[in-house]
Parts: C-alpha cells; structure tokens; sequence
C-alpha cells in the first residue's frame, strides 16, 4: 500500500499507457535493410539513440525520429530511408493502450485527478489520448514544455502548469531512463514502475513496481 494521498497522479502515455510498437515496427521497416543477425543490436542502438537526440535543446518529435534513425544506420554502415522513420511517424498516434488501462484509469480518476506528461508532440497527442477513455485534468507535452523527458524542465513545466511541488503527486511510468530516476532527482517520492518489459528496473530510485496498470488502484486503497 502507499501511504499517501497525491493532489494529482501524473503518467507517462507512450509504453506506460499506451503500447509501444516502434521495436516490432523497425523490424518490420527494416528486414531488408538489417541484417537478421545485426537486427537485436539495432534495434537496442536505435532506441538509445531516441534518447540522446531529446538531451539537448528541444525540436519537433518528427525530427527526432528522422535523426535517431539515420544516425543509428550510419552507425551500422546502412542506407537510410526517409519514408521509413516517417512510416513510425505516422504510425504513432494510431497506437491504442494495453488492455488493462482503460479500465485503471476510470477507476483512478474516481478519487484523483490525472496528468499526462509525454513527450509526444501537440499535433498527435490526442489522437491517443482519445483511446484511453478516461477522464484527465490535463495532458501536456514536451512541444509545449520546449523540452522532452528526461529533461528537468519538461516536469518543471507540469508543476508551474499544475501549481504543486514534486512532493504533490504520484508518478506512474514504465521507464526509468526517461522517467523515475529524474523524478526521483526532483523530489517526487511517491512513484509507479509499469513493467513493460522495455527497460531494465533501478530500485535504488525508491519507486512501487506492477506490471500491469490494473495493480496502481489496490496499493492506493482502491
């Protein structure tokens, strides 16, 4: 159980609520370009490379597809082609959540207000919002904050937006690279690890972890 009322419970969307097909999606793109026994190490450079293109000063999430991509196959020596990073561009929004989330969120919202924090951009956050079917207080995202998790200043947007300190709420996401450990650094202490099964955990950040989002409402007494 938590001890602990939050003024708001805050989620990741993109792999925490909603389901995350880029990995299965780049093998897909990219069987005639990658070669099967270089495929796993690709798609593992190509998801850490996402992550270091949104280190630095914010720029259109369909860039940071392009780049990551183009610069993950010159790392292997492959050609690239744009209308593969735009196929997983526009595949984006179209993504619905894990069974289990509609459902949690309901039930979630019953007591507390929720809040997204993603790092999607404005023009196809909806889209999936939509799929969730449950009620939020509000969605924001990293085109607004002008920065991208894991960066401080896209959950320093959400508090000046929300009003609370970190102490406030309840953190939920399925990754702790772009997610838990810079929350902890903030000084949120109250914190939800969904296992995917994306990322490796990081207990020493002091987080709850579940694997399904079906398991938050019990520890908070729901």
């Amino acid at each position: 159980m938590i001890d602990f009322e939050p003024k708001y419970i805050t989620f990741d969307m993109h792999g925490t609520l909603i389901r995350w097909h880029i990995a299965s999606m780049t093998r897909d793109l990219l069987a005639d370009v990658v070669p099967a026994d270089q495929m796993d190490d690709f798609v593992e450079s190509f998801k850490w490379q996402r992550l270091d293109e949104i280190l630095g000063p914010w720029k259109p999430f369909p860039d940071v597809i392009h780049d990551s991509l183009r610069k993950t196959l010159e790392r292997f020596n492959l050609p690239y082609r744009r209308d593969d990073s735009q196929a997983i561009v526009d595949a984006v929004p179209t993504w619905g959540p894990y069974p289990e989330v509609p459902e949690a969120l309901r039930w979630l919202a019953t007591r507390y207000p929720l809040v997204i924090l993603t790092n999607a951009a404005d023009d196809q956050v909806m889209r999936n919002v939509e799929k969730l079917e449950a009620p939020f207080h509000a969605v924001f995202t990293a085109e607004q904050a002008q920065a991208y998790k894991p960066r401080y200043q896209a959950f320093e947007y959400m508090f000046n937006q929300l009003g609370c300190r970190p102490q406030d709420v309840l953190h939920v996401s399925g990754s702790p690279r772009h997610d838990l450990m810079v929350a902890n650094d903030l000084g949120i202490k109250h914190k939800v690890f969904v296992n995917r099964g994306y990322e490796l955990g990081t207990p020493g950040y002091g987080y709850y972890e579940v694997n399904l989002l079906s398991q938050v409402p019990p520890l908070l007494g729901l």
